[in-house]
């Protein structure tokens, strides 16, 4: 066993197919290689300590609202067969909470890569994913998946509901993403029964553009894979204007839109559940991608972030680090 051990992980975004992948339609996830979280253990001489940015003290203290975390650290222990073991846990998160950026699952990543690291046992992928649902089934009552698998993940992921949820090959060199943070907490649960509101009350406008949305994910997963960028960019305000008329947007991330794009965004759109959260905009290169971070922040965004992109082809497990400077 080590004396300290190091676990990381990353932020994400839903790309394509926000709503309509509840009405088991595909949807791609992205992880954020730049929004990340580490988990750092260090052995001591007595007790099981923790310190983040939510609680600062013993484990066994935690509140309710850390009882994923705690539930999941007591579990890491048992399976790695010492429940007693005395250690400083640090966790340190660049990740906003309640954004749809995955916090919760990048958390559990890290800290079971931390743990698997500090007692230097192989830790499997599928190994991976089933301990982070631990504390996902605290948290979050019914997860997909998604969130686990992305913030693990150097590769898109493609997810339908209950049947895939796989790793897929991209090929962009240029391009960035620009993600804004509007300030605004996100409201899943809103979003979602207002989305299904519509679909009963008025399926004529609702089932249409749940369809579409989930055409288009299909679309953009082969834009992916050959190097469309502009395609992907005109999926994406494909996207937004559907997102729009399904009521999930709002005035903020309509403007952040606009902006991105009248600063030569390939593409904008939000990201996640909507009635708040993140807008995520495609800029050709890494040049664009700054002058529309600025705009945004002048327009209001309480944070921007620009995400290079790593290729990976997953036929041949060769990854090509493209990190524009």
């Amino acid at each position: 066993m080590k004396e300290n051990a190091l676990g990381k992980s990353n932020a994400k975004i839903i790309w394509f197919g926000e709503h309509s992948v509840v009405y088991g339609k595909p949807s791609i996830a992205m992880p954020l290689y730049s929004v990340d979280v580490t988990a750092e253990i260090e052995r001591t001489a007595a007790g099981q300590q923790i310190k983040c940015r939510y609680f600062d003290g013993p484990i066994n203290e935690m509140t309710d609202n850390l009882k994923g975390v705690r539930v999941l650290i007591g579990t890491l222990l048992d399976v790695l067969g010492n429940r007693d073991l005395p250690f400083m846990l640090r966790i340190t998160s660049k990740i906003p909470s309640e954004r749809g950026m995955g916090s919760s699952a990048a958390t559990s990543v890290a800290l079971i890569r931390a743990f698997y690291h500090l007692f230097e046992v192989p830790l499997s992928r599928g190994r991976l994913l089933e301990l982070a649902n631990v504390e996902e089934k605290i948290t979050h009552g019914n997860p997909s998946g998604l969130d686990a698998a992305t913030a693990s993940s150097d590769m898109p992921i493609w997810l339908i509901k209950n049947e895939i949820n796989e790793q897929i090959s991209f090929h962009l060199s240029r391009p960035c993403l620009v993600i804004a943070d509007s300030g605004i907490k996100g409201k899943t649960g809103q979003a979602v029964s207002l989305v299904h509101d519509n679909v009963v009350d008025e399926p004529d406008l609702a089932i249409p553009l749940i369809n579409q949305l989930g055409e288009i994910a299909t679309l953009a997963r082969h834009a992916l894979a050959t190097s469309n960028e502009s395609l992907l960019g005109t999926l994406m305000n494909q996207s937004q204007d559907h997102l729009a008329e399904l009521g999930v947007s709002t005035s903020t991330l309509d403007l952040f839109c606009r902006i991105a794009r009248a600063h030569h965004a390939l593409g904008a759109k939000l990201t996640g559940s909507g009635l708040g959260g993140c807008m995520i905009a495609l800029a050709a290169n890494h040049a664009d991608a700054q002058k529309i971070s600025t705009a945004l922040r002048q327009a209001g965004a309480t944070q921007t972030w620009i995400q290079s992109f790593r290729n990976y082809d997953i036929s041949t497990g060769e990854k090509n680090d493209n990190l524009v400077k």
